[in-house]
């Protein structure tokens, strides 16, 4: 017979952690605490605790092992201010496929009715509660999906501990799973996955475990370390095995937060009330906030008049991992907005006005794009590390890109693919980059709509190719250090094409609505179609009502023909550039 580590542990009272390293000591060959020891083994360590107990601090308890004063003074002494911080809960953030049962996951261990009220199937926004589990307490965080959790990420709000993917058994791993895992990853959270919905006829586990082990998460029965929970959301099965799964995981991570030191919490979610005005949503870090405090929330602040917790009830405090709603600032601020407590009314006004300040003047200067130097030079490594985010049009085409990068030969810079998938270049991609340093290259396709403002905004890189040699070319040449490329596309501008015409001895010509900048004659086109590149051309002629014209700018329509292309349709999108030499 055999048991886990974990399992081990709890029967002995020692952290999981600590008895690895015990049993490495011994020379047992074990891959972390979901590993399983024999009964000989555990017996023999049984008995070696017994006569010789390990020492577990902890906050609030007694040691095993009697000591004088002063040893103990001693053994204090050398700790991390860490260490001899009380543990805190941990912060749990669920993600995963629209429709995989997140919220009713959530209203399950909550045991409320949240999901019957959701409007159109969209999470609302709900913030943060707190669940007690046989005495101990987890902190739920409610995201209205992966984007959201990492653009608090990019403005520094790091409050996640855990992440439970939620995945259903009966349909596997969509679109959405992949981007959510690649955001849990780059994070650097710890991953539960929560396979879900099997009560369905169709569940299959055994297939979902297959696709998440091919993407890094190999479950514990297969050796690994993640921790694969099948649960029934709406039929509340294995609900207590999840929250087992997020106790162990917490022991493990031995999170600590201490209630005297320097506040530091972050905004999770905002809204402005009739009655009590602007509130927010608060998870504690470090420190203790308390009614009365004067805060400093980024641009805006105030004196804490009340708080309340998860349930709505009036709490006067809120320590390391507690959620609150706030009231009492001047202003709706954003979510992941830093709370910092001041001394003064007057101080956090004077605070809050400079930042109000330098964010206008961020505002009103055009944002430089990161060069590709900057994205090299961000990693925290000796060697720089070039992070990439992967877009390609099929998955053939993206299997067969990301194959070929990993092919090259590491130079003077590490390569590290933190997302792959297939379609357009999208705003989660845009936000990922910003969050992560990376670079976003695309085969195929490109950013359409409103994702090319953000782009803009953010600071974005972005490579756009549409041969496969091209781009490999150019990142063995970024591995290598070279990462100046020679030529710069400059995008002029976009129109949409409304409606197509079959001219005579022409062919087709496409009347279009000019959406941004401009577009010229002889200019260089793609042709989009949701987001794909369907051709790359120029424009032959361009015309304003009959009248040929040089350019049409933003805001008009005109009639325009391509060269050697006429399988336009309606909805297509015309992005007009020209390439520039690069000065050095």
């Amino acid at each position: 017979m055999k048991i886990r580590v974990y399992q081990l542990a709890k029967e002995l009272g020692v952290p999981s952690k600590q008895l690895v390293e015990e049993l490495k000591k011994l020379g047992v060959d074990i891959v972390s605490y979901q590993s399983t020891v024999d009964e000989e083994t555990a017996d023999l360590l049984r008995e070696l605790l017994k006569a010789e107990p390990l020492q577990v601090a902890e906050s609030g308890k007694e040691s095993k092992v009697e000591s004088t004063e002063e040893e103990t003074v001693t053994a204090e002494a050398g700790k991390s201010e860490k260490e001899l911080a009380p543990k805190r809960p941990p912060v749990v953030t669920v993600m995963g496929h629209v429709d995989h049962g997140k919220t009713t996951l959530l209203d399950a261990i909550r045991r409320t009715r949240v999901a019957e009220r959701e409007v159109g199937g969209i999470t609302q926004s709900i913030g943060a509660s707190v669940v007690n589990y046989k005495g101990q307490k987890i902190v739920f965080i409610d995201t209205p999906g992966h984007e959201a959790f990492t653009e608090m990420r990019a403005r520094g709000a790091m409050v996640t501990d855990i992440v439970v993917l939620v995945v259903a058994a009966d349909e596997g791993v969509m679109p959405q799973t992949i981007e959510a895992l690649n955001h849990a990853k780059a994070a650097g959270v710890a991953i539960i996955v929560a396979l879900n919905k099997m009560d369905r006829p169709g569940a299959n586990p055994d297939r979902v475990m297959n696709q998440l082990a091919a993407m890094g998460l190999i479950p514990e029965s297969w050796g690994g370390d993640t921790i694969y929970v099948p649960v029934s959301a709406i039929k509340g099965e294995g609900i207590e095995d999840l929250l087992e799964a997020i106790i162990l995981i917490a022991d493990l991570l031995d999170l600590r937060g201490d209630p005297e030191a320097p506040l530091k919490a972050y905004v999770i979610e905002s809204r402005l009330d009739k009655g009590k005005g602007p509130l927010a949503t608060v998870v504690v870090r470090e420190g203790t906030l308390r009614v009365g405090d004067f805060v400093v929330v980024g641009t805006t602040y105030g004196k804490i008049r009340a708080m309340f917790d998860d349930k709505g009830d009036p709490i006067s405090s809120a320590g390391p991992s507690m959620p609150a709603e706030i009231m009492g600032i001047q202003d709706v601020p954003e979510a992941g907005t830093l709370v910092q407590r001041v001394d003064s009314l007057e101080e956090a006004e004077r605070i809050a006005k400079s930042n109000s300040d330098l964010q206008r003047d961020k505002q009103q200067k055009t944002r430089k794009e990161f060069s590709l130097e900057e994205i090299l030079s961000s990693s925290e490594e000796e060697k720089p590390v070039l992070n990439l985010i992967l877009k390609a049009d099929t998955a053939g085409s993206l299997e067969a890109v990301q194959n070929a990068l990993l092919k090259l030969e590491k130079g003077e810079v590490d390569m590290n693919i933190i997302h792959a998938g297939v379609g357009a270049i999208s705003d989660g991609d845009v936000i990922l980059a910003e969050a992560s340093k990376a670079l976003i290259v695309g085969f195929n396709v490109r950013p359409v709509g409103k994702t090319n403002k953000l782009i803009e905004e953010k600071g974005i890189k972005v490579l756009t190719y549409r041969i496969i040699y091209d781009l490999v070319d150019d990142m063995a040449n970024l591995l290598k250090g070279l990462v100046k490329p020679k030529e710069v596309e400059v995008v002029l501008g976009h129109a949409e094409v409304r409606r197509t015409f079959k001219v005579p001895r022409v062919g087709t010509v496409a009347g279009c609505y000019v959406t941004d900048g401009k577009i010229v004659r002889n200019g260089r086109v793609r042709v989009l179609r949701n987001g794909v590149i369907v051709a790359e051309t120029s424009i032959g002629s361009l015309k304003r009502f009959k009248d040929d014209v040089r350019e049409v700018v933003q805001g008009f329509e005109c009639g325009v023909g391509l060269e050697n292309f006429h399988d336009i349709k309606e909805g297509d999108i015309l992005e007009v550039y020209t390439i520039q030499e690069e000065v050095a």
